[in-house]
């Protein structure tokens, strides 16, 4: 391992890889980069998540930072030469209360305005997209073709292979133990396998970014949050959109290889950074699922699995400079959405750590909107 880096990434997940890639891209390779991680590639939520994505958002700068982002997604199994799996299927949503009919029609009018086909449905066209839905509860939709689902795995090993080839290093299974800050500034990160000399550090840990954080003296306001998903044996083809309820968190999609892949919004989990199963989250995830579309009532279970989703106060992310120390980028706080986004958040954060370009997407969500009082009004999340 390098004793000394231009920069270093905590976390190898696709956020923390999507940096380092693009930042040994946009300096074709001049830029000595490391990047550490406590497990192994695909061990945290990139490994964990549903895979979807979409621009289907209800605030107008995640509407355009995914269809950058959906545009990276499309041409990445070419440009990476992997196969990503990728379905543009669409993404379905459904509101079953007044609330919700509302907070879709205004999310629907500000996709329209950035440019999107996003549709807003009444109850008859939304049984029309998936007829085996039940929907004489569901007062609206929404449904835009575009949104997608890829198998996450291939996406992390590709930008893996891909900061490699550039001259990257990735150290799995290595813990950082400490971050030395002296004169207000970044100096170098301790790892159980050695110290690496470096003024730049990139904090891409996801639900275990805080702790991490509190090495260089930073507090974050994000908590972990255990998220499960389930899948059954193969069907036949026959969903195309992923299928979302607003109103209980429901999701579910079926994969390439026929599986009906799903979650659902459960808030009595234990607190901290707890990825095992639980039996509560399968009757609950079941019970949505047959009353939602009766005919998966006689479909197997294979498997289930959790990972940890990164809640921050205003249920929007943690992106850029800290401020102090110096030196020190955050990327932390995506919900269950970090995966989506990380292509156009890797480019943008390399593009600020290379060039000192800023943008209004990062400035946004800058850490010090919470104790400035900018924060932001939550929407569209699901699970």
């Amino acid at each position: 391992m390098r004793s000394a880096a231009d920069v270093v990434v905590i976390g190898a997940g696709i956020m923390g890889l999507a940096v380092a890639y693009e930042l040994a891209r946009l300096t074709a390779g001049k830029m000595s980069v490391v990047v550490v991680d406590a497990s192994y590639l695909c061990g945290g939520a990139s490994g964990r998540n549903g895979g979807g994505v979409r621009a289907q958002w209800s605030d107008a700068i995640s509407v355009e930072l995914m269809k950058e982002s959906l545009a990276e997604f499309r041409s990445f199994a070419r440009r990476h030469r992997i196969n990503t799996w990728f379905r543009a299927g669409g993404y379905l949503f459904l509101a079953r209360t007044e609330a919700r009919a509302e907070e879709l029609a205004r999310s629907v009018e500000v996709q329209r305005g950035a440019g999107l086909d996003t549709r807003f449905l009444d109850r008859a066209e939304v049984k029309g997209i998936v007829p085996e839905l039940f929907t004489d509860d569901v007062l609206v939709g929404s449904y835009n073709p575009h949104d997608a689902v890829v198998f996450p795995w291939p996406i992390v090993w590709g930008y893996a292979e891909g900061a490699r080839a550039l001259g990257v290093e990735i150290h799995t299974f290595t813990r950082v133990t400490g971050i030395e800050v002296k004169d207000g500034r970044i100096g170098a990160i301790d790892t159980d396998r050695g110290r690496i000399q470096t003024s730049t550090v990139v904090l891409a840990a996801g639900a275990h970014s805080p702790e991490v954080a509190r090495l260089a003296g930073v507090e974050l306001p994000t908590r972990p949050h255990r998220h499960e998903i389930c899948a059954t044996e193969p069907l036949k083809p026959w969903l195309t959109p992923l299928v979302a309820d607003l109103t209980d968190g429901l999701y579910f999609s079926q994969s390439t290889r026929g599986e009906i892949v799903g979650g659902i919004g459960n808030d009595r989990v234990p607190e901290g950074p707890v990825q095992t199963s639980s039996g509560r989250f399968l009757a609950l995830y079941a019970r949505a699922l047959v009353a939602r579309c009766p005919r998966l009532g006689a479909v197997r279970v294979l498997r289930q699995w959790a990972g940890l989703y990164d809640i921050s106060p205003d249920q929007r992310p943690i992106v850029g400079s800290a401020g102090e120390p110096e030196g020190l980028f955050l990327t932390s706080g995506f919900m269950g959405h970090g995966f989506m986004m990380a292509p156009v958040i890797g480019k943008r954060l390399a593009r600020w750590i290379v060039r000192g370009e800023s943008s209004s997407e990062l400035e946004a969500w800058r850490l010090s909107r919470f104790r400035e009082g900018h924060l932001h009004e939550g929407g569209m999340i699901i699970g």
